[in-house]
């Protein structure tokens, strides 16, 4: 196995320098002339004063402005960061040991970075809050969804933990708010085929052998209003949403089942009622069992009025 190429620039807000390859045929006169071709959505000038200021960076050090291309070598650089709108909500820790991080994320914090949202991310303020520089996180959360996630703290063992998740031996249970149907007979395991293409912003069911289970309960009920039990058996995008959906009850504050909703990023009211309260598993190197469980509440079950109002104070 070919071990990873150590970065021979330091993180900066927690985050690995960029690394691009070089192909090994090309007609660049200079490594300049590439990065230009290579960067579309990047400046010329503003490349022009990375390579001026040694911003980036090979394995020798600064590249010069007129440095020749090299076929097959590897520069390094930080992307410019995205104006990121900040999230006015704290993360919580729940558990943390040499190997293991546990956190209760909130409402409209990504787990990791990605497109717009980078700074604002649960991996990059732990990484940064904790000085946890090679924090990786063992599985993730929607956006929109708050609750238990799992960080891994020692790099050996990433490994373990993520293959825990990909091998589905966590108990995972979630609690969401929704309508309450008197007519729906519950529980339920609703199983279906979900389809996730990258070009479509919404996953979507059809037709085929099922790829996602999901148990329903309802726990109880008021004034009009359910709170579920939701147990997965399989992790396929936006699943616990869809099957919610499509058993007529779709979760409140969901901008995207049944119908998608363009919500401003700076809008933190009214988020989507769905809570990751449960991780139960056997820790892959003490062999203990591990169960944690959230300390959130939802809002739109303890303060109905509060969450419908927009309230988020």
């Amino acid at each position: 196995m070919r071990r990873r190429q150590t970065p021979p620039l330091p993180k900066r807000y927690g985050l690995d320098p960029a690394r691009l390859r070089l192909p090994e045929e090309g007609s660049w006169a200079t490594i300049r002339d590439h990065l230009v071709e290579r960067l579309p959505r990047v400046a010329p000038a503003r490349i022009d004063e990375l390579l001026a200021t040694g911003a980036i960076v090979d394995l020798d050090g600064p590249i010069a402005p007129d440095a020749p291309y090299v076929p097959g070598g590897a520069v390094w650089f930080h992307r410019d960061l995205p104006i990121e709108v900040e999230v006015p909500f704290e993360l919580e820790i729940v558990h943390r040991d040499e190997h293991l991080l546990v956190v209760d994320k909130p409402h409209f914090l990504s787990t990791i970075p990605r497109g717009q949202h980078i700074l604002q991310t649960a991996l990059v303020r732990l990484r940064r809050e904790l000085d946890l520089p090679d924090l990786i996180p063992a599985h993730r959360l929607d956006r929109t969804t708050a609750g238990l996630v799992l960080f891994v703290i020692t790099p050996a063992h990433r490994g373990a933990y993520q293959t825990l998740f990909g091998r589905r031996r966590v108990f995972k249970q979630y609690e969401a708010i929704a309508r309450h149907d008197p007519g729906l007979r519950l529980p339920v395991t609703v199983r279906s085929r979900i389809i996730k293409e990258r070009t479509i912003i919404r996953a979507f069911e059809t037709d085929g052998e099922p790829n996602a289970e999901t148990r329903v309960e309802l726990a109880e009920h008021r004034d009009g209003l359910g709170r579920y039990r939701l147990i997965p058996h399989t992790g396929r995008t936006h699943q616990l949403r869809i099957h919610m959906n499509g058993l007529g009850i779709p979760i409140l504050g969901d901008d995207f089942y049944p119908e998608l909703t363009d919500r401003p990023v700076d809008d933190f009211t009214r988020p989507l009622q769905l809570l990751a309260t449960t991780l139960e598993f056997t820790d892959p190197i003490s062999h203990e069992p591990r169960r944690f469980e959230t300390t959130r509440t939802l809002r739109a079950w303890t303060d109905p009025q509060g969450w419908a109002a927009g309230d988020h104070t």
